[in-house]
This record gives C-alpha cells, sequence and structure tokens, in this order.
C-alpha cells in the first residue's frame, strides 16, 4: 500500500470517509485539501454498472466544459491541401500530412490530442500501434476525426475534455483547476455528469452509478451523492 505524506494525511482527516456530499461541498472541500503546491487540477471520478464488452455500453464522447479546463493543450492536425491553412488560422500548434506522421513514428509527441480529416485516417491507422496505447487515435465519436478542423481546434482550445468508459465501467475526467472558483467547478462538474447521466444505456437495470468521486491531483477522493 502506498505511502501518503503528512500533508496529505492531514488533509484526509478532514474527509469524512463514511459520508456522501453534495456537490457544492464536495468541491470546496477537494480545493480545501489540495496538498500539491502547484495549481492542481480537479479530477471527476464515476464508476458505472455498465459492461462496455457490449458496443451498447461503450460510453463515450467529448464536450465543452461551460468554464474550460484552466489547461493549455497543444493540437496536432493532421490533413492536407485546404484544410492545413484552416488548421493553421484556427490555432492549430503543428500541422502536416505524410511528413508529420513519420516525425511520430521517429518518436517525435510534442502535442496532447490529434484532429484528423477523414482522408488521412488510413495513414493514421498504420501508427495504431504507437498513438493507440497513448490515447491518442482520434476518433469521429469525440470530434476529433472531421473535416470542420476549424471548429475542432477552436472546441479543443475552450477546453474540451473526452470522456470514455474503461474495462471496468470507471470514467475519469479533468473538471477544471483548484484556482477555479467552486461555483466554476460545480458547473463544470453538472455539465459532464449530466451528459453521462444521458448516455444511461436502456439494458442497464438498477443503480447506473455506484459511485461518484471527486478529487485533486494529489488529495483525498471525497464521494459524491449524484446518481
Amino acid at each position: 500500500m502506498a505511502k501518503h505524506g503528512k500533508k496529505y494525511l492531514e488533509a484526509a482527516k478532514l474527509v469524512d470517509s463514511t459520508k456522501t456530499y453534495s456537490v457544492e461541498e464536495a468541491i470546496a472541500l477537494a480545493q480545501k485539501t489540495n496538498v500539491a503546491n502547484f495549481d492542481a487540477s480537479v479530477e471527476l471520478a464515476i464508476n458505472l454498472n455498465v459492461d462496455p464488452r457490449h458496443a451498447d455500453q461503450q460510453i463515450r464522447g467529448a464536450m465543452v466544459l461551460p468554464n474550460g479546463t484552466g489547461r493549455s493543450q497543444k493540437v496536432l492536425v493532421v490533413t492536407q491541401g485546404a484544410k492545413e491553412q484552416e488548421a493553421k488560422d484556427a490555432g492549430a500548434d503543428f500541422v502536416g500530412g505524410k511528413e508529420i506522421l513519420e516525425d511520430i513514428k521517429k518518436g517525435w509527441f510534442d502535442f496532447d490530442i490529434i484532429v484528423a480529416t477523414p482522408d488521412m485516417m488510413a495513414q493514421l491507422g498504420k501508427l495504431g500501434k504507437i498513438l493507440g496505447p497513448k490515447g491518442l487515435m482520434p476518433n469521429p465519436k469525440t470530434g476529433t476525426v472531421t473535416m470542420n478542423v476549424a471548429n475542432a481546434v477552436s472546441e479543443i482550445k475552450k477546453g474540451k475534455v473526452e470522456y470514455r468508459v474503461d474495462k471496468e465501467g470507471n470514467i475519469n475526467c479533468l473538471i477544471g483547476k483548484c484556482s477555479f472558483t467552486t461555483e466554476a467547478l460545480v458547473e463544470n462538474f453538472n455539465a459532464i455528469h449530466g451528459v453521462i447521466a444521458k448516455a444511461r444505456p436502456s439494458a442497464v437495470k438498477g443503480t447506473y452509478m455506484t459511485s461518484v468521486t471527486v478529487s485533486t491531483t494529489m488529495g483525498p477522493g471525497i464521494a459524491v451523492s449524484a446518481d
């Protein structure tokens, strides 16, 4: 079991592990129990009563948070022709076609997210073994495979987040930074929580969200009473 430092243990004492808190209480407490000496991320973790082996229970998507994420993401657009200028004008950090895929093959990863036009996906698919494990492969479900590259880049820069259920039924998602106001974090929480709640598969019986937790990068988890 991992050993926690003194600061963490002091912070953990402020959290009643037998209680589930309201969204507002949980987020305010997460900010209060942040033990990092930097502007830590605030994260939402939801455990869902789903079986991701079934296609209809693979909860996945993306959305722009009302107040952004507080994190700037470097966007690579893989495209060719006129779309290259469109991507540059929209604020993409890197733009290119075949030559940039060669750079990735050689180990270049100075970006956080890839947007690609559909005509480049066959070539990108060849890098699946490199990009897949890093979670970098573009996907139409999250809006990262599109002809509207300007809109895709703009949304990412505004604070778009992706969410995806893993094989254990967990979704982990960034909802902002500790320096945000509690109200801004609550708004972001409610937005993403609402979208995941609406995605409930018809096959799920009984409780859909078995646990909802908020925490900061190095702080303790705080249970939220939200289904």
